[in-house]
């Protein structure tokens, strides 16, 4: 099963820019995407990108706000998060769709490896 590692969260005041990272162990040929979990909140679905990076999907709350990309040559996702609100403050987490299955989707079933998360925390 791929690992994935995620790196690149912190503290940022509002309004402030991040970019996130999610390094995989091996070639995915898969959809990617990135959750995020709140305290005491079920893990929401933020956005996700298919294998040639020619689809993509937000959730609302960060359309136009957040951009998820891929190097596949390097094996990695990104999602820069510009205009950062407090209410984005969660830990956030990568995951892979299987291979095979269609592009976008935007439930955690649909993923089946997940990173360990990193805390993101926006001060107002």
């Amino acid at each position: 099963q791929v690992q994935l590692v995620e790196s690149g969260g912190g503290l940022v005041q509002a309004g402030g820019s991040l970019r996130l990272s999610c390094a995989a162990s091996e070639r995915t040929f898969s959809s990617t995407g990135w959750f995020r979990q709140a305290p005491g909140k079920e893990r929401e679905f933020v956005a996700v990108i298919a294998w040639s990076g020619l689809m993509t999907y937000y959730a609302d709350s960060v359309k136009g706000r957040f951009t998820i990309s891929r190097d596949n040559a390097k094996d990695t996702m990104y999602l820069q998060m510009n205009s950062l609100k407090p209410e984005d403050t969660a830990v956030y987490y990568c995951a892979v769709r299987p291979f095979g299955r269609g592009s976008i989707a935007t439930t955690t079933a649909d993923f089946g490896s997940w990173g360990q998360g990193t805390q993101v925390t926006v001060s107002s």
